[in-house]
């Protein structure tokens, strides 16, 4: 497998305790840090989440109303608690198209900050494109009536997420972190742009969480390409290809292993292999990364988070009959009174950053962001590594670059990507400014 080189900026701090870690074999240089004293914790859960029951399908137009016709494989919510200087973050993995509808969402976020003290969280699907519908609500025409097995899902993985992230902030224990990333060339694709050289994010990035034995608690791998290799046909649950990952480097690490999608909007996996042996091949570059990691002193135990719900115009009139008609037979009309309900005022994503001992930062988005924005803001921002989790905290479509619009095609267009033009590079200035803003030491600002 061809891989190339990415060097890891050296670390903002002014000091000279500055650590560049063991480079691989294969000359990938990757960065480790740790907290060795008792400022960093971490604690980790994991739930079955699969429905017991046939739902209608997320992920394809194809389906309509269809229900699911059994199981492919298990459907999974991992959790991961992160404290650093009594500072607690949740991050939780669902294998899922997308995460919970706004009001269903509101709900596990304030349960978890309730039960556990935790204000802030990551909660973000992998994009399988075989999990259960999320967007129906307990209204006629709606949802309730005839799907009411949907609904009684939907507060069963409630009370699943929270309870994970319950368990979680219960076992928090000393730990070390080890964080790296190298780049894989020929995992995934460009399926939008007839512009070469096409962009794409190669990255496959690292948190590795080890007890202070040495023995791994969490591992969590970050890459971008659209989980869709298991047929659109096959009307089963499935987690796709980063169920598999997480399953082979858990059974290799003995860790809690969460796989959270990048910016997916415009990237395909490259398709020789089915599911099984794609993710095989992926959990085989993630365990050699992993193993490669060493984990060193901190220097400055921080954890630092913001988040914003915008409000951005939508380019596309869902309460014109005629297209809410049209809509409704492409999908299936409750869908799509529910999509009326969530962006009937306009687009609401929102944006969750958080920033760990000043260097590593975890970057959150409510959609399909095109790999640009990524690219672009890991550029920017000068760190040593960002992690940037697509389909986190909400759901609001596709979100191109402005040039990728203006180019056209799918996930361009008014209907799949309703936010104003532009919306995405707003955000990511946003978590640009953030990021600067919160690598500075308490009471310094940035000079801008």
């Amino acid at each position: 497998m061809t891989r190339n080189v990415r060097s890891c900026v050296g670390f903002l701090f002014l000091s000279l305790w500055a650590i560049v870690s063991c480079s691989r074999s294969d000359d990938s240089l990757n960065v480790g840090i740790a907290g060795r004293d008792t400022s960093l914790s971490v604690g980790t859960a994991r739930r079955d989440i699969t429905p017991k029951e046939p739902l209608p399908l997320w992920g394809y137009a194809s389906y309509h109303d269809a229900l699911s016709q059994g199981t492919l494989d298990l459907l999974y919510a991992n959790a991961l608690v992160v404290q650093l200087e009594g500072k607690k973050l949740a991050i939780v993995n669902l294998d899922l198209g997308r995460p919970p509808a706004e009001n269903s969402l509101n709900n596990i976020r304030k349960r978890i900050k309730s039960k556990t003290g935790i204000e802030y969280s990551f909660i973000a699907a992998t994009h399988t494109h075989h999990g259960p519908v999320l967007e129906l609500s307990d209204q006629t025409g709606k949802g309730r009536g005839r799907f009411n097995s949907a609904l009684r899902y939907y507060s069963q993985l409630e009370d699943f997420i929270v309870d994970a992230v319950v368990e979680a902030a219960d076992n928090l224990k000393p730990a070390k972190m080890a964080v790296g990333g190298i780049q894989l060339t020929n995992f995934n694709y460009n399926r939008h742009t007839q512009f070469q050289p096409a962009p794409r994010d190669t990255d496959l990035t690292v948190l590795r969480f080890d007890d202070l034995s040495g023995k791994p608690i969490a591992i969590l791998a970050n890459f971008a390409a659209h989980p869709t290799l298991v047929p659109e046909s096959l009307l089963k649950y499935s987690a796709d290809y980063p169920g598999v990952v997480k399953e082979i480097v858990g059974k290799d690490t003995g860790a809690n292993v969460l796989f959270m999608q990048g910016a997916a909007g415009d990237l395909a996996p490259n398709e020789q292999q089915d599911y099984k042996g794609y993710g095989k091949d992926l959990a085989h570059e993630v365990v050699q990364l992993v193993s490669s990691l060493k984990d060193d002193e901190t220097l400055h135990p921080s954890l630092k988070v913001r988040e914003k719900q915008f409000l951005f115009e939508s380019r596309v009139n869902l309460k014109d009959p005629r297209l809410r008609a049209q809509l409704g037979r492409m999908f299936f009309p409750e869908l799509i009174a529910n999509y009326v309900d969530e962006y009937g005022q306009g687009i609401r994503p929102r944006l969750t950053v958080a920033v760990l001992d000043q260097q590593v930062a975890l970057v959150g988005v409510s959609g399909e962001f095109f790999c640009s924005h990524s690219i672009r803001l890991k550029q920017r921002a000068r760190l040593q590594q960002l992690f940037f989790f697509g389909y986190c905290n909400g759901y609001d479509q596709y979100f191109p670059t402005i040039e990728a619009t203006a180019e056209g095609g799918y996930g361009t267009d008014n209907i799949n990507a309703p936010a104003t033009v532009g919306a995405g590079e707003q955000m990511m200035n946003t978590a640009l400014i953030w990021i600067y803003e919160m690598q500075q030491p308490q009471g310094a600002t940035p000079g801008f």
